[in-house]
């Protein structure tokens, strides 16, 4: 993997690699917080129709904001994973079960996942930098083995993972950003709902779409609290909606027509 570094298809490359070892049908990398925004730069899938992208906006409807998965699970190899990249990282495991209730509906029963490994960084400031490998439902259990030799792994991963992100300018994957051939971006979809939308209030509902919290767009954007409330009422009365996770459903659902 250290040819590819910096190479196109490189998260294609890595889970196709490892999977012989740990067969994880999905992975992706991210990082989340209350002081940051939420970023997926990379993600992909083996042996399955790739789905990390609708995962990850379904995590931002809502459950991101309460997640502790990430820093509350971790298994017995935390303390060398420590040991071998300092003690602000961990390596998380969780099962589909043990997930709190929306966040296992919208994120692991809607897509087909059963279980995850993460490994994850803490920087500091509350923010989270994780590297999640995904078994499907139609997969057996990682075992033992495999999960131990996630965390004999890990290190590597995470510097192989750190240096291909510097070496592409780490290209984030955002809520709003152009999917190209397999769809249209969330401000065109908001646009084609209602054409009425202002720059400004297209601005904060995409931003509520990343699961930013308003205090968090208002930073963003330079605006005032009580600004972004307008906006976010002016915009929700164009929609025809009231709350965060309508304007969710009623985005997702214009995509899923448009796919029919």
């Amino acid at each position: 993997m250290v040819m590819a570094l910096g190479q196109p298809r490189f998260e294609d490359n890595l889970l196709d690699c490892l999977y012989p070892v740990v067969p994880a049908a999905s992975w992706s990398v991210y990082r989340t917080g209350q002081h940051c925004r939420p970023t997926l730069f990379m993600s992909a899938s083996h042996g399955v129709t790739d789905t990390t992208r609708d995962c990850w906006r379904a995590y931002l409807s809502g459950p991101y904001l309460k997640d502790r998965t990430l820093v509350a699970q971790p298994t017995s190899s935390a303390a060398a994973l420590a040991g071998a990249t300092g003690p602000m990282t961990q390596l998380c495991h969780i099962m589909a079960r043990e997930v709190p209730v929306e966040h296992r509906a919208k994120v692991y029963e809607a897509h087909g996942v059963a279980e995850r490994v993460s490994i994850v960084s803490l920087p500091g400031d509350g923010v989270v930098f994780a590297i999640n490998f995904y078994r499907h439902q139609h997969q057996r259990p990682f075992t033992d083995g495999q999960l131990a030799m996630f965390g004999n792994l890990a290190p590597s991963l995470l510097a192989l993972t750190r240096k291909h992100l510097a070496l592409v300018g780490a290209p984030a994957i955002e809520a709003d950003a152009e999917e190209g051939p397999v769809g249209p971006s969330l401000r065109s979809r908001l646009l084609a709902l209602s054409p009425a939308l202002t720059q400004r209030e297209l601005d904060v509902c995409l931003r509520l779409l990343q699961g930013m919290t308003q205090d968090g767009i208002a930073n963003d954007l330079g605006l005032s609290l009580p600004t972004v409330k307008t906006y976010r009422n002016r915009a929700f009365n164009r929609l025809g909606i009231h709350f965060r996770n309508e304007l969710y459903a009623l985005v997702m659902g214009a995509s899923a027509v448009r796919g029919a």
